[in-house]
């Protein structure tokens, strides 16, 4: 009687650890699918490039913006849209990029407060949407983040592609400068102020991508020489592909402005900011 009391025991003990073994296994399954459900969710959304809006304004620009993009990673930018649009028309695009004093570490919104070429712009084409990044540096990293930034707004927004623009100031100026050697395309023309050509010349050439340069003649940082140098390796690429002196001036132009330009300044780079408000230059700018 014991033998048989003890032996329905144990098989009643049995079949119970038995059933605690099986839920612990169906609880593991459960919870070995939840993160991989989880994960395709992160995946989808992930795989599209999304935006952080930002939440301060300064005369106009949303400031701190953030592209989260896949590729690319954080691309911070300040932006200004005009109250008139609404998706319904096309709208020029303009990006400007800062020197060293403007660049993301230094503060948000430090670009717009020390350089005055978004605003300026305004002045020249009402319907455009201007961006004003604010990157980390002025590498491969960067061009790479303004490609990527600039191919947002051209696949998010109602963008007129035949009036893109982009200006690059001192370091601003080498970043452009590598995204014309990139994908030169994107953009109408481009405006170097007070900085050097770091990118490759060919594809410029290949796409006709108009470009204006300008520096002070004894600019303390890079002095007027390495533009110059880019200039004239543009104009005899040109040349050789077989344009005229009258064609070449419509793609190329160089502006080497000497210290009087500069009168009341004791220096001529930090003095690039001129620039934006000299009607002839960004006039050339928003005219292509």
């Amino acid at each position: 009687m014991k033998k048989m009391k003890l032996g329905i025991l144990l098989v009643a003990l049995a079949a119970a650890l038995s059933g605690c073994s099986d839920a612990g296994t169906e609880n593991k399954e459960d919870q070995e699918q939840m993160p991989e459900t989880e994960t395709v969710q992160d995946e989808e959304i992930g795989g599209q490039d999304s935006v952080t809006e930002g939440t301060q304004e300064y005369r106009g620009f949303i400031l701190d913006n953030v592209l989260h993009s896949e590729s690319e990673g954080d691309i911070h930018y300040n932006l200004y849209v005009p109250d008139s649009y609404d998706g319904s028309r096309p709208y020029g695009l303009f990006l400007t990029l800062p020197g060293y004093e403007g660049l993301y570490f230094q503060g948000v919104g430090q670009n717009l407060y020390s350089e005055e070429f978004g605003f300026e712009a305004q002045k020249y084409v009402q319907d455009m949407i201007v961006v004003a990044p604010q990157l980390s540096g002025w590498d491969e990293t960067s061009a790479d983040q303004t490609i990527a930034l600039t191919e947002y707004f051209l696949a998010n927004y109602n963008i007129d592609e035949s009036k893109v623009y982009g200006e690059g100031y001192s370091g601003g100026g080498e970043t452009m400068s590598l995204v014309m050697g990139k994908r030169p395309e994107l953009f109408t023309a481009y405006l170097q102020c007070s900085s050097q050509w770091d990118g490759d010349y060919a594809p410029v050439i290949k796409n006709k991508t108009p470009v204006y340069f300008v520096i002070g003649e004894d600019d303390e940082y890079y002095g007027s020489e390495p533009t110059r140098e880019a200039y004239e390796t543009l104009h005899d690429m040109y040349m050789e592909e077989g344009l005229t002196e009258e064609e070449i001036n419509e793609l190329l132009v160089l502006d080497i402005k000497d210290a009087d330009y500069f009168a009341g300044l004791s220096y001529q780079h930090g003095g690039g900011n001129l620039f934006a408000a000299d009607e002839e230059i960004m006039g050339w700018l928003f005219s292509k």
